[in-house]
């Protein structure tokens, strides 16, 4: 969703101000802009598309001014254009916005008969608008930025400089992200901490409903009262990230090839691989107590949430509740109050999994965040933090921070059954092998397997259409790679239980239809097997990732078999995500399609 930078400084902003844009390009945009104070005139660029394009406009037109605003604009009301990019300007106002303004047809309309004319298709328009109004009416900056948060209705980070006013940035929060950097002489704002990170560490998070006053030398904070309010300063540990694709052509093939590493971090801080023993779970959920567990998350994090649900339910005997966050709050489920929740978020920002998380909260129910970034607002409001440790993912389509998000729903898994008995100490330490194991199983996969899935992808690249089919964990891993597939290369995907196949699918399979089957030597591998034969006698052509028993087992002709190591039930769905994740990079890749960005994808979806 849309990246908000501001920089209060002694120098000029414009550079770093794009620089900042420029960490904040994973959250997915279509034009950019940054306006400046130069002289007493509010001065701005703008672009569509790329940074570059922003870049080379302030090349040819450079920007001055200490002090300024930025944005990368994903488009919700009106076109990818020039014209609608932020910043926005009225009679001295301006502004950048990440989120919807619910309730901007009604105010547009009174503005309008009070004689504002509009220039743009956004909602943002009328936050500029409406702050213009009350300067006309005798309000100063202040008092009018307040009485404009008090009309609009709706999920919102604000950014607003005045022309009359070179030394002053201020910001408002309900809903997406923003948080403030403290710098020595100058003060910085961002839509995370990623973006802040090369100027400071030191962060203050704005709460829901906070505003605040930024100037040189600090912050005034309030509520959406006016009250003062104080929130507390943070170390972030986002300042130690170095966002780089190093020898990589894309961000999402060195983020696949970070995740041995990625995970053998992650279970580090939540198994000890001296005991084989998971560790003690935060004490705020007793999974050895509670009834049931209710799961929401969006989209790849949904998925993981689906393998999960295998793992809770096979491994502590646990009944969980699972859908996606769009959904959940929505059919007012009847929620035990003696219950947990646990809510899956990379960004920890996702606004329809926080909604939910809320809902939960209003109902009683202890809640764990399982989420990247610990100091997200998912992360605050939750009861406890599971961290998924994965670094900073820059790719859009979502990889380490997937397998990462499995890695820690499996160790936590296995500590429920330790803790509510279903599975015993040897079980437990053996389970806990198997996890230990994975880094190094990871880590050779993708050394082995990269030429035959880089062949492979070249013919896939021609399809139109592709079917991926699963059992047991393998389902939500067949939705996952068929998610992928069409995220990044824009192909049309669907990923089936493999059993759901004669129930209607199978009416698509012709000698053109390429059949994805995710079938390692499992329990449900020989009923999986017919499904392929159901395929093959329809003359569908065959992919078969499976495992080396599994290869020798089949003796059907498929098309390619990519085979990958015998591995344990409990660690296979990380394992079987890297070929998926292989096979939809490199297909874009042939595709020529941007693999980081894809086209109508935000990173970090902040509005419902």
């Amino acid at each position: 969703m849309c990246g908000i930078v501001g920089i209060v400084g002694t120098q000029p902003v414009a550079g770093r101000l794009v620089d900042a844009l420029k960490r904040l390009e994973y959250r997915g945009y279509d034009s950019a802009g940054v306006a400046t104070i130069v002289d007493g005139r509010l001065v701005r660029r703008r672009a569509e598309g790329k940074l570059f394009n922003l870049e080379k406009r302030l090349a040819e037109e450079p920007l001055a001014g200490t002090i300024g605003i930025a944005h990368t604009r994903w488009a919700t009301h009106g076109a990818p254009t020039e014209a609608n990019a932020h910043p926005h300007f009225v009679e001295g106002v301006a502004v950048v916005h990440n989120g919807i303004i619910e309730n901007f047809s009604d105010l547009k309309d009174e503005l309008t008969a009070g004689g504002a004319t509009f220039t743009t298709q956004t909602d943002t328009e009328v936050v500029a608008q409406l702050v213009a109004k009350y300067r006309r009416d005798g309000l100063g900056r202040r008092e009018a930025m307040h009485a404009m948060l008090r009309r609009v209705t709706g999920a919102y980070a604000l950014a607003v400089i005045f022309q009359d006013d070179p030394s002053t940035i201020m910001a408002a929060r309900s809903g997406p992200p923003l948080a403030i950097g403290h710098g020595r002489g100058e003060m910085f704002l961002g839509s995370d901490a990623i973006a802040l990170a090369p100027f400071t560490n030191e962060i203050t998070y704005l709460v829901d409903g906070d505003w605040a006053v930024i100037g040189r030398d600090g912050v005034f904070l309030f509520d959406i009262d006016g009250n003062r309010v104080e929130r507390p300063r943070q170390i972030s540990s986002a300042a130690a990230y170095l966002v780089d694709k190093g020898n990589h052509r894309h961000f999402m093939e060195k983020e696949i090839h970070e995740q041995p590493e990625a995970i053998s971090h992650a279970l580090s801080h939540y198994v000890d691989f001296l005991a084989h023993t998971v560790r003690p779970i935060a004490e705020e959920i007793d999974f050895a107590k509670v009834p049931s567990l209710a799961i929401s998350a969006c989209g790849t994090a949904y998925l993981a949430g689906l393998v999960g649900k295998y793992w809770f339910e096979r491994y502590a005997r646990l009944p969980v509740e699972i859908d996606v966050a769009s959904e959940f709050r929505y059919r007012e489920i009847p929620l035990n109050p003696a219950s947990a929740a646990l809510f899956i978020s990379q960004s920890g920002e996702t606004a329809d999994t926080l909604a939910s998380l809320r809902y939960c909260k209003e109902n009683g129910l202890k809640i764990g965040a399982v989420v990247n970034t610990k100091e997200s607002t998912i992360a605050r409001e939750s009861d406890a933090v599971f961290p998924i440790l994965a670094g900073p993912e820059i790719g859009v389509a979502s990889t380490k921070a997937f397998t990462c998000q499995l890695a820690v729903l499996a160790a936590l898994a296995v500590g429920a059954g330790r803790a509510r008995g279903t599975i015993s100490e040897a079980e437990e330490k053996t389970l806990v092998r198997h996890l230990a194991e994975m880094p190094r199983i990871m880590a050779s996969v993708l050394n082995t397997i990269q030429q035959s899935i880089e062949q492979l992808s070249r013919d896939l690249s021609k399809c139109k259409d592709v079917l991926y089919l699963g059992r047991g964990t393998s389902y939500p891993l067949a939705m996952e790679g068929a998610l992928k597939l069409k995220e990044i290369s824009y192909i049309h995907a669907e990923g089936y239980a493999a059993g759901e196949l004669k129930h209607g699918p199978i009416a698509l399979i012709d000698e053109n239809m390429p059949v994805i089957v995710i079938a390692p030597h499992d329990r449900f591998f020989e009923k999986t097997v017919s499904n392929m034969q159901e395929v093959a006698a329809r003359g569908g052509r065959i992919i078969f990732i499976t495992d080396e028993k599994g290869a020798a087992a089949s003796k059907l002709e498929t098309m390619v078999t990519i085979v990958l190591p015998n591995v344990d039930e409990i660690i296979a769905p990380m394992i079987y995500s890297l070929p998926i994740q292989l096979l939809a990079y490199h297909t874009a890749v042939f595709m020529g399609t941007d693999v980081d960005q894809p086209r109508n994808l935000a990173k970090s979806v902040t509005v419902e």
